[in-house]
C-alpha cells in the first residue's frame, strides 16, 4: 500500500509504543517518516530498525516541553524533509497512579503537564506554522479514555488528557478553512511500556471497566491513526475519535 507516498510524518514518541507502531504503519504505506523522542538510545535503534524495513527515516532527540528543542526540531526536519505533511503527537508521561489529589505532589502536576499539555501545545503550534504554506496537514494528538471519564488516582493524567480535547477543539476550528485538520485520539489501556509502571490495582480498575475485557494492542490504534490522517479523512476535524473496547460512553 502506497497510501502515504510522498508524505512526510513527524510522530512523537516515536522511539517506542503507540508512537513506533504508528510510525511503522505509515512508513510501510509509503511515508518518509521524521521520529522524534526525548530517549536518544530508544530513538537510535528504533530508526535502525525502519531503515532496515526500507522506511527512510530520520530520528530527533529532543523533548516535547521544551519550546527551543520543539523549535530545533522542527526546523531540522524542514530543512531535511522540506516540509511536514502530517504530525501525530504520541509523547505523553502517565505520572502517578493510586494517587489521592490529596498526596498528589505539585511538582508532579507541573511535570506532567509540561509534557502532555503544553507539549501537545508547542508540537501543534509549530507544526501547523510549517502546514500552513503547503495548504495541507493532518495533525493528531493523542489523548485519553482517562481525559473524557476521568481515572481515580490519576489527577494529573485525567486533567492534561482533558485539556487535550480543549486544544484539538479549539485549533480546528481556527484552521478548519486552511486543509489542515486536527483530530484527537482516546485509548483506553494501551498494552505499552508506559503503563508498566502502573500500578497492578490501578491497571485491574481500568480494565474493568473495558467491556471487551482486554488491554487494547498498539496495532489497533496504529490501523485507527493510520484512517484518521490519511487524505480520503477530509471532512473530519476538531474530533475525539475512541479506541475503548466498548469503555466510551459519548
Amino acid at each position: 500500500m502506497v497510501k502515504f507516498q510522498d508524505k512526510v510524518a513527524l510522530v512523537t514518541g516515536g522511539a517506542e509504543g503507540i508512537g513506533k507502531a504508528v510510525a511503522l504503519r505509515l512508513g510501510r504505506e509509503g511515508a518518509s517518516i521524521a521520529l522524534l523522542d526525548v530517549n536518544s538510545e530508544k530513538l537510535t535503534t528504533t530508526v535502525k530498525e525502519f531503515e532496515a524495513a526500507g522506511i527512510n527515516t530520520k530520528g530527533y532527540a529532543a523533548d516535547i516541553s521544551d519550546e527551543e528543542q520543539v523549535m530545533n526540531s522542527i526546523g531540522q526536519i524542514l530543512t531535511e524533509f522540506k516540509k511536514i505533511d502530517i504530525l501525530v503527537n504520541a509523547a505523553g508521561i502517565v505520572g502517578p497512579t493510586s494517587t489521592p489529589i490529596t498526596k498528589y505532589s505539585s511538582a508532579d502536576f507541573d511535570r506532567i503537564y509540561q509534557v502532555n499539555l503544553k507539549g501537545s501545545f508547542l508540537m501543534t503550534k509549530y507544526t501547523i506554522e510549517a502546514m500552513v504554506p503547503s495548504g495541507y496537514g493532518r495533525i493528531l494528538l493523542i489523548s485519553s479514555i482517562a481525559g473524557k471519564e476521568g481515572n481515580p488516582g490519576m489527577v494529573g493524567y485525567s486533567t492534561t488528557k482533558a485539556g487535550i480535547t480543549g486544544l484539538v477543539k479549539g485549533v480546528a476550528k481556527e484552521f478548519a478553512g486552511s486543509g489542515i485538520t486536527v483530530n484527537g485520539l482516546a485509548p483506553a489501556v494501551i498494552r505499552t511500556a508506559m503503563n508498566e509502571n502502573t500500578s497492578p490495582e490501578q491497571l485491574a480498575y481500568m480494565t474493568a471497566k473495558i467491556p471487551m475485557g482486554r488491554l487494547g494492542t498498539v496495532d489497533e490504534v496504529a490501523a485507527l491513526c493510520a484512517f484518521i490522517v490519511s487524505e480520503e479523512n477530509s471532512f473530519t476535524t476538531g474530533f475525539i475519535y475512541d479506541i475503548s473496547g466498548g469503555r466510551a460512553t459519548y
